[in-house]
């Protein structure tokens, strides 16, 4: 067990059975959605950037490493820097219509523009 698992464990106290061995819901990395299936949102944002605009790209369900083959996929066709982690992509600058154009190429047909 982890060092620091106690907060996986927040329901157990105590037990006085020597042989209790807690059993974690250990999470099964997610399977990818197909492009048609998946449910993105596009989106500008400004918020703790300093005034930069990012596009956001959320709503992604599947590996991390699907999540980053995509986000290099749309970086590159944009020709600028950006992340992908944690279930979203940032994209820097203002590609909301471009990004909206490259996911409905690329068979992503349920992507919707917010705001």
């Amino acid at each position: 067990m982890k060092n620091n698992d106690w907060k996986e464990r927040l329901n157990v106290v105590y037990s006085t059975n020597p042989d209790f061995n807690y059993e974690m819901d250990d999470d099964e990395e997610q399977v990818t959605l197909a492009p048609a299936q998946q449910n993105l949102r596009v989106q500008l944002d400004r918020k703790n950037r300093g005034g930069k605009v990012v596009t956001l790209i959320t709503g992604f369900v599947g590996t991390d490493n699907d999540l980053k083959e995509l986000g290099k996929q749309l970086k590159t066709k944009c020709g600028v820097g950006g992340a992908a982690k944690d279930g979203e992509i940032m994209i820097q600058g203002d590609f909301k219509q471009k990004i909206l154009e490259l996911l409905k190429k690329e068979g992503y047909t349920r992507t919707k523009p917010i705001g």
